[in-house]
C-alpha cells in the first residue's frame, strides 16, 4: 500500500522590531500572543520580497533591513503540521499602538540596564535546583556549567546574543509557561502561542549579534537623530548600558555619522546636534564590516 505523504503547510512569521523611548518593541497580534504571520505566497520574485509586501499590506509598516531567520517545524498544528519560515524586519515607529509590545514583557531577564536582580533572586536558584536533579553527577555538572555559561553565572560573562539559548534552557528546565510552568510574567515573561516566543528570541539574538558587525542599528532611528538617541537605541537592543564617551568615540572613529547642521531643542538642556547615518559607509566597509560597541561581560 502506498503511503500518503503528510501535507505540510508553509507560513511566514515576522519578527518586526522597533525602538521607542528606549524600549525595544516587537509587533504582535492576538493580544500579544502571536507575531504577525500568514500563508506563504509565491507570486513575488523572492520570499523576502513577498514578506516585505505582506508586512506592508498587513501592518502599514515599511521595513528597512530584512533577513531570514530560521524555518521552524510546528507539528502540533491541526489539521496539518506547519513550517514557519521566520524573518527579522527593522522599522521605526513614532507612536506605538497596543500591538507593539516590549520584548522585555516576554523576556524580562534580557534587560540588564537595571542590574541582575531578577536572575540572581529568581532564575539562578531555580536553575541550580534543576541542575542538581540528576543523580548522575556528571550530568548534573554539565547542567550546572550550561546554566553558568548561558546566564552569566559563577563568574561567566553575560553574552547578549544568547537570548534564544536562555529561553531554550528555561524551557528545558520547565520554568516557562510554554513548558507547563505556572505563569509569572514578572519572572518568566508573557507566554506566546505555538513557537512564537522561540521565534522572537531568535530574532533578538540575531539582531544583537548583527549590530556588532553591521550598521543595521540605523534602521531603528529616524533619518536625523542625536547621539544620545542613537546610544539609547543600541542600549535598548543590547539590554545593557554603554559608556557614553567610549560609545561616541567609536562612532566618530568609524565615521558612521555626519552632522546635519541642525540641532534638537527638546533634550532638556543645551540643544543637541543632529546627525545622520553615512550611507556610503555600506560600500566603504563592505569587506571589513562596521561595528558598534557591545560589552561582552558584566
Amino acid at each position: 500500500m502506498t503511503e500518503v505523504a503528510e501535507q505540510v503547510e508553509a507560513e511566514l512569521v515576522a519578527v518586526i522590531t522597533a525602538v521607542h523611548d528606549g524600549e525595544p518593541l516587537a509587533l504582535t497580534t492576538e493580544d500579544g500572543r502571536r507575531l504577525p504571520s500568514g500563508p506563504l505566497q509565491t507570486e513575488h520574485r523572492s520570499m523576502q520580497a513577498g514578506m516585505r509586501s505582506w508586512v506592508t499590506r498587513q501592518t502599514g509598516h515599511d521595513l528597512g533591513y530584512v533577513e531570514q531567520l530560521y524555518t521552524f517545524a510546528d507539528r502540533r498544528r491541526a489539521p496539518h503540521p506547519a513550517l514557519e519560515i521566520s524573518y527579522l524586519g527593522l522599522t521605526t515607529v513614532a507612536s506605538p499602538t497596543d500591538s507593539w509590545v516590549s520584548w522585555l514583557e516576554y523576556f524580562p531577564w534580557e534587560d540588564r540596564r537595571a542590574g541582575d536582580d531578577l536572575v540572581d533572586a529568581h532564575l539562578a536558584p531555580a536553575l541550580s535546583r534543576w541542575a542538581d536533579e540528576p543523580p548522575d553527577r556528571e550530568l548534573a555538572e554539565r547542567r550546572r556549567l550550561r546554566c553558568a555559561v548561558t546566564f552569566g553565572l559563577e563568574g561567566q560573562p553575560w553574552l547578549p546574543g544568547m537570548a534564544l539559548q536562555r529561553y531554550e534552557l528555561l524551557y528545558e528546565a520547565g520554568l516557562v509557561p510554554e513548558a507547563g510552568a505556572s505563569a509569572d510574567p514578572e519572572v518568566t515573561g508573557r507566554p506566546m502561542d505555538r513557537d512564537h516566543r522561540r521565534i522572537l528570541a531568535t530574532g533578538i539574538g540575531r539582531l544583537r549579534a548583527k549590530i556588532q558587525y553591521r550598521p543595521v542599528i540605523f534602521e531603528l532611528v529616524p533619518e536625523s537623530f542625536t547621539l544620545g538617541r542613537l546610544q539609547s537605541t543600541v542600549e535598548a537592543v543590547a539590554g545593557h548600558h554603554l559608556h557614553k564617551q567610549n560609545f561616541r568615540r567609536l562612532v566618530e572613529h568609524q565615521e558612521l555619522v555626519e552632522e546635519t547642521g541642525e540641532v534638537e531643542h527638546s533634550t532638556g538642556g543645551r540643544p543637541a546636534k543632529l546627525f545622520r547615518f553615512r550611507r556610503e559607509v555600506l560600500d566603504e566597509r563592505e569587506a571589513a564590516g562596521t561595528k558598534l560597541p557591545i560589552v561582552r561581560s558584566r
